[in-house]
């Protein structure tokens, strides 16, 4: 079964299928790649059945240093004899005792990354009955996403999805479950890949809307006349230098069994389409990736995709603010005082600390439906890079025993989170001579901590958590899984997050 969210337009992998053989024997499996994943510590698991089909080459391979184990080094065997596959592609995991599930999610990302740079037909993986379902999930979503890249417009793609992936030796309902995951995560990297010029507020909305079509979301498409009378001026500022005109799109998703009126949870996303800086403009270099500025919104699609087709018994709400940050003739500007839409007035001193001044409406639209829970996904400081670097997100809470669920789950999925601290100090950092706040602290200092506590304003009492992927939304070199631009950050996350509410709910 084969689960695809992607357009077709945009979607080379269109025909392609997922399957699970849980009795095939490796040896006899034929395929163009069989794909075995091999700890430096030596052999163990199938890769012995391997091993022995192939009168022990692995063996004497890994003792001469040709196979060594290595985290995501890739050694491609050609025409093995005792095997009937074409190709087998050792793939190192590192030592037993480190193996987990996100370092399986980039082993196999890395093995799929490598053998979609040519047509394939068919591309077996190989389990190892010793992984946790979980852990072979994410192998699974990582195999899935590792077929795509960022060639999105080139006439000859650097990468293409093989017409047939069979997971060896796995259960069927793991695969498809970490199929999905992995799609929401290419889902979420296409919208980040594409170009500013072709996806902007209405067509993102537009995305949207044909992903709830499929995957069955109610979907609400907020244009710029109810923008006005839902009083979203914070949002309508921001967005008035562009000639695109805003969105904000709510989708909503009830599982089956799920009779809650409010909503677990809501995911937020921010969702700038083109970063300019607007007046405080950016300077080229640090405009040419700001197409990546809606990884949040793209984020909360691809999670809500993802938990929909999943059938995951909870009622999820996603809200994405749209806009593109411009510099037209009509653009806000510095010394504003701009009215959100909860009556809190900002006064603007820095036009491209953009993105909180857009959350600050989405986030009270998501208050009123009054959920257990929200969670906001958004690029939104480089103060935050500058303290945890390009692979780490930062995350920041008014409720610690939610944030630590989102901390477990990202731990088990391996997605990098730290939490930073939100002490009531910083309150007064934001605090306006002219306006009940202002949209910057005081300096550079501590600024990913300050935009979280604005943020804070606008959520009320709700348990709330922010998740600032400014680093880790976007990569501007190759990783072992991806060649470069956006990760799909936090998607495996939010699913993984959804599936323990839904467990405390059955308990």
């Amino acid at each position: 079964m084969s689960f695809e969210f992607l357009h077709s337009s945009q979607n080379n992998s269109a025909n392609s299928a997922i399957q699970a053989d849980p009795s095939a024997v490796p040896a006899r499996f034929e395929a163009d790649v069989l794909v075995v994943f091999f700890e430096s510590d030596g052999l163990r698991g199938p890769v012995v059945e391997i091993d022995e089909a192939t009168g022990g080459l692995l063996q004497q391979l890994h003792k001469q240093g040709e196979i060594t184990g290595k985290r995501y080094e890739c050694v491609p065997l050609y025409a093995p004899r005792g095997l009937t596959c074409k190709q087998l592609l050792v793939v190192g995991i590192g030592s037993h005792d480190e193996v987990d599930a996100g370092v399986l999610y980039e082993a196999s990302g890395a093995a799929a990354r490598r053998l979609s740079g040519k047509p394939r037909a068919t591309v077996g993986f190989l389990a190892d009955g010793n992984w946790s379902n979980d852990q072979l999930e994410q192998a699974v979503a990582g195999a899935t996403m590792g077929t795509s890249g960022q060639d999105l417009y080139r006439s000859e793609k650097h990468q293409t999805p093989f017409e047939k992936t069979v997971w060896l030796q796995a259960p069927v309902e793991v695969v498809q479950r970490g199929h999905v995951t992995g799609d929401g995560v290419k889902l979420a990297r296409r919208l980040v890949n594409m170009p500013p010029d072709d996806l902007y507020p209405e067509t993102f909305a537009e995305e949207a809307a044909t992903i709830a079509g499929r995957v069955g979301l109610e979907i609400e498409i907020w244009d710029q006349a109810r923008l006005e009378r839902e009083r979203c001026k914070a949002l309508l500022a921001v967005a008035r230098g562009s000639t695109r005109s805003p969105r904000i799109v709510l989708l909503h998703y009830r599982g089956p069994g799920c009779n809650d009126t409010s909503p677990n949870v809501a995911f937020v996303g921010k969702g700038v389409t083109f970063d300019s800086g607007g007046l405080s403009l950016k300077t080229s270099e640090g405009m040419l990736a700001m197409k990546c500025d809606m990884a949040g919104a793209a984020a909360a699609l691809g999670a809500i995709a993802s938990i929909a087709a999943l059938k995951i018994s909870v009622h999820v709400v996603a809200a994405v603010g749209l806009v593109e940050n411009m510099t037209g003739g009509n653009a806000y500007k510095l010394g504003d005082v701009v009215t959100a839409r909860s009556g809190t007035t900002i006064e603007i001193h820095n036009t491209d600390a953009e993105g909180r001044v857009v959350l600050a409406d989405v986030l009270d639209v998501v208050a009123d439906l009054k959920p257990d829970c929200i969670i906001d996904a958004a690029t939104l400081t480089g103060a935050c890079m500058v303290a945890l670097g390009r692979d780490i997100a930062g995350i920041f809470t008014n409720n610690q025993s939610s944030c630590d669920v989102l901390k477990n789950a990202a731990r088990s999925v391996g997605e990098r989170v730290w939490q930073l601290p939100m002490d009531k100090d910083f309150d007064s950092q934001i605090s306006s001579d002219v306006a009940d706040i202002k949209n910057v602290g005081d300096g550079r200092l501590g600024g990913a901590i300050t935009a979280a506590k604005l943020l804070e304003r606008f959520v009320r009492d709700i348990p709330w958590i922010h998740v600032d992927i400014a680093g880790p939304a976007f990569a501007d070199k190759p990783r072992p899984s991806i060649a470069g631009g956006g990760t799909g950050s936090m998607v495996r996350s939010f699913i993984e997050f959804t599936k323990r509410i839904a467990s405390k709910k059955e308990q």
